[in-house]
């Protein structure tokens, strides 16, 4: 075996390595979130009014604010335009997707293989607007921090090497999904030769590790958000907190 393959089987065992760490770390991130958010006790009845009188009602208020975010709509439609065009982009993408994971591959993943590749293309225009909009305007600029660029640097980086690798310096598609089917099965086998496509691979494995310790977790918080899942009733029993006990001297 020469130098070079030595290398590169070193180099390739690293990406799968990290593949698979980047997959334990993003699996493991979510349940602890999710089970620090069931594990967070609400005593009180904090629903955001006008609030859903009925189970079936916060079932809908969920479900609008994960489609079409309202309140987001109400409080700034050029932000909210954004964001949904952003959102239902990545929500495409990621459908796509996943016909490199899935054999045979899912009769409605191919029939939205055109409007995807058309979200692939436009992604980095919405995900560059909120990216402007943090730094033109001093309100947002105020309340941003370095995990606010970080997250749009990623997914920018992210959706750019794909497009690069799908249309321009093209990867041969047989030896990606061989490669990403043997990651899902756990018989791996080494990732093309494509500086591009591991670059793309590299990022995607940063943002899975980066995902449940940032606010992306927005995407999992919101069913665990007690003035959004909680029943709008008046007759709450009043809580009273045990540990504040009136003390008696005697």
């Amino acid at each position: 075996m020469t130098d070079a393959a030595m290398i590169w089987n070193l180099l390739a065992a690293l990406i799968i390595g990290l593949g698979y760490l980047a997959a334990f770390v993003f699996v493991g991130g979510l349940l602890l979130r999710i089970a620090l958010y069931i594990k967070t006790p609400v005593p009180l009845k904090i629903v955001q009014t006008p609030g859903p009188k009925s189970a079936p009602g916060v079932l809908a208020r969920i479900a609008g604010d994960v489609l079409i975010f309202p309140n987001l709509f109400q409080a700034d439609k050029l932000l909210w335009l954004g964001a949904w065009i952003f959102h239902a982009c990545l929500f495409l993408i990621l459908v796509r997707h996943t016909r490199y994971f899935l054999y045979p591959v899912p009769e409605l993943v191919i029939d939205w293989q055109t409007i995807s590749v058309y979200a692939g293309f436009f992604f980095p225009i919405p995900a560059l607007y909120l990216f402007w909009r943090r730094l033109a305007s001093s309100r947002v600029l105020y309340i941003s921090g370095l995990p606010d660029y970080i997250t749009l640097i990623l997914l920018t980086a992210i959706a750019s090497t794909g497009m690069l690798v799908h249309y321009f310096a093209r990867v041969y598609l047989v030896d990606v999904k061989a490669f990403t089917l043997g990651l899902v099965t756990f018989a791996p086998v080494p990732p093309p030769q494509h500086p591009i496509f591991i670059a793309h691979f590299l990022l995607v494995c940063a943002l899975l590790i980066w995902f449940p310790f940032s606010k992306l977790m927005h995407a999992g918080g919101i069913f665990f958000s007690p003035t959004r899942n909680q029943i709008d009733n008046v007759l709450y029993p009043r809580y009273v907190n045990k540990w504040n006990e009136e003390v008696r001297v005697d």
